[in-house]
């Protein structure tokens, strides 16, 4: 039961679920994910229950999650990029990348909540997110980059499915225990990989750029419970 009729008097959710999102990120930037609870959530709001709270929103894994994608859609960088006409298609994928590590809170906040994803919910949602939104953003870029010259290969649908797979599940050390090093090098490999289909998009200004998170990801897994992060987890999880 919900106290006060509130949920009857609130005649505008997605305004409700709006300033519980503002109120969560607020905190998660300030805090933490780990050191947030819901109860600071609802002492932030001031004027509602934590039964309001799981009214819109069953855990605080969902409300991490739904703060991640409205921070991605308030500064898409591939919207951003997509209008530009001082840059090719290689180069506005590139370019896209750029300003998505540049998005100092967004990057907090995926550090963050790399946990949520040892959650097989949220790691399939994650999975169906990257196939309809960033694929597509992936796509147009690699079409245009063949238009244009920049980009060599005949599978720019395969190539954008598979891209976000790899930048995305295979690097997250939730799921394939990795030290900043190691992430480094996964990504050099996933660069070598796509050069030589055609699409030579990393470059050694990204990997520097890049290595700055990657040390805050491993920093982050060793403070929290992403996963058993020592030498001697990740040789075991290899092992099985």
């Amino acid at each position: 039961m919900y106290e006060g009729g509130e949920m009857a008097r609130n005649k505008y959710p997605e305004i409700t679920e709006e300033r519980i999102l503002d109120a969560a990120e607020r905190l998660f930037l300030e805090k933490g994910y780990e050191n947030t609870t819901i109860q600071d959530i609802v002492d932030a709001l001031g004027d509602l229950t934590k039964g309001a709270v799981y009214h819109h929103f069953k855990s605080k894994e969902e409300i991490v999650d739904a703060v991640g994608t409205r921070m991605f859609l308030r500064r898409n960088p591939f919207a951003a990029v997509a209008g530009r006409t001082d840059l090719n298609g290689l180069e506005k994928f590139r370019e896209s990348i750029r300003l998505n590590q540049g998005d100092n809170e967004r990057m907090e906040m995926t550090v963050q909540s790399m946990s949520i994803l040892k959650n097989p919910r949220f790691l399939v949602e994650m999975i169906r997110d990257n196939q309809q939104s960033l694929a597509p953003a992936i796509q147009q870029f690699l079409e245009e980059g063949v238009r244009d010259g920049s980009v060599h290969t005949e599978y720019t649908r395969e190539l954008a499915e598979i891209i976000p797979l790899l930048t995305g599940l295979w690097m997250v050390p939730a799921l394939y225990p990795a030290t900043a090093e190691e992430m480094q090098r996964k990504f050099r490999f996933i660069g070598e990989l796509l050069s030589r289909m055609g699409v030579p998009l990393v470059d050694e200004t990204m990997l520097q750029e890049l290595e700055p998170y990657f040390r805050k990801i491993e920093d982050s897994c060793k403070d929290s419970d992403c996963l058993l992060y020592t030498s001697d987890a990740a040789d075991e999880a290899r092992s099985v």
